[in-house]
């Protein structure tokens, strides 16, 4: 049975877990979490922490570091406690661009190619760089293998993926629609297969990753055909700070009349926009529920309101949809959010039973009701499960 340790390097966050497999599982959700580690604030001085589900095992306080630095004290932390040592290891990368189907071992051309995406994912792409190379700088030498959350929609069709901007220009500098939590997207169709009882070939579902980062995925017979964020996680839902889709006319305009630079306008609908921007308050939706004013109400009906058209624009693009899936910690913990999006869906024969979307508890939970058209899920989206077995099977 294989141990895993899986790297999640965030933007300012490593997390990682230990995780056993089995070499022949047949989706993540039959693999075992036996730990979890987090370094939140990393570059200042920090604390690492190690637990066992609700039980601490290990605290640790760290000076300020790189992710190299991080990845190392994490693994001289492993050594010290007295646990099965990971027989790999697995990296989640952002951005493989076209380069990349599926999770790959590590060598020097898959991190040249990694580094080549990098300006495509600053915060991203080279963090996970550095947990690869500390991880073979370490002694002990374990196989690697990393995951790309591009790689689970390189099934895109080209009307899908291709933007309406001159042919040889997009094609020489590789601008296309990429797609990311592909981990996500991916876990919440291999386990709706399996507790709805349908071959994955035979699946035509639209999940859902809302977090501060959100996406939104059609799947047809199994395979990613739409998806909502593009050539970068910016293009597609309004989000934490992100803005999402914009008329790009917008940019020229902002940077004339609030005398921006081209970095200074992308920062700004990067880290200055979404339901932050709106509420003038904050980004996080368990504090916005709970506000009464007028912003903090708007920015939760506008962040509603556009995973409602998407998903509806997306249940079009499928023609026979059979389920709507909701994962990522908004859709999993948010009956507000949920309950506008489902509302606006009963043209395509959504019924859900509203006592069961106010008190969805954890474990996966179907809310609809038997007489619904489509099937509607919460699945509780596990990547790091997700990421231990994509690089399993890499390295088999």
């Amino acid at each position: 049975m294989p141990l895993v340790l899986c790297f999640n390097p965030g933007s300012n966050s490593l997390k990682f877990d230990l995780v056993e497999t089995t070499a022949n599982q047949p989706r993540a959700s039959a693999g075992k979490r036996l730990l979890t580690g987090d370094i939140d604030n990393v570059g200042k001085d920090t604390t690492l922490e190690v637990t066992r589900g609700d039980e601490p095992l290990h605290s640790e306080p760290l000076p300020a570091g790189d992710f190299d630095a991080m990845t190392t004290a994490s693994l001289d932390a492993l050594d010290k406690l007295d646990l099965p040592k990971p027989d790999l290891a697995g990296v989640r990368v952002v951005h493989g661009g076209g380069d990349f189907d599926a999770a790959v071992g590590i060598d020097d051309e898959v991190i040249r190619k990694i580094e080549a995406r990098s300006e495509l994912a600053p915060l991203h792409n080279p963090k996970s760089v550095k947990v690869i190379r500390a991880l073979q700088q370490h002694g002990s030498a374990l196989p690697i293998a990393c995951t790309f959350d591009t790689a689970f929609h390189h099934t895109l069709p080209e009307v899908a993926w291709r933007y309406a901007i001159d042919y040889d220009v997009a094609n020489r500098h590789g601008i296309r629609k990429y797609g990311f939590h592909g981990l996500s997207h991916r876990y919440q169709l291999e386990q709706f297969c399996s507790l709805s009882n349908t071959p994955i070939e035979q699946a035509n579902i639209v999940t859902s990753h809302l977090e501060s980062g959100s996406s939104v995925c059609a799947i047809r017979e199994g395979k990613s055909v739409e998806t909502s964020m593009g050539f970068t996680p910016l293009e597609g839902l309004m989000m934490g700070t992100r803005s999402g889709s914009i008329d790009p006319a917008i940019l020229p305009y902002l940077m004339q009349h609030e005398n921006l630079s081209p970095q200074d306008a992308l920062q700004f609908l990067e880290k200055k926009s979404g339901l932050l921007a709106i509420s003038g308050q904050s980004l996080d939706t368990r504090i916005l529920r709970k506000k009464t004013d007028d912003r903090s109400l708007l920015a939760m009906a506008m962040y509603a309101y556009r995973v409602r058209a998407t998903m509806g624009a997306y249940l079009a693009v499928l023609g026979d949809p059979h389920a709507i899936v909701f994962g990522g910690g908004i859709g999993e913990n948010t009956p507000e959010v949920r309950g506008p999006i489902l509302e606006g869906l009963r043209g395509w024969g959504v019924d859900v039973d509203p006592a069961r979307n106010t008190n969805v508890m954890a474990g996966d939970t179907l809310l609809s009701s038997p007489a619904s058209k489509l099937a509607v899920w919460v699945i509780h989206a596990d990547e790091g499960l997700q990421l231990a077995h994509e690089c399993t099977q890499a390295l088999q």
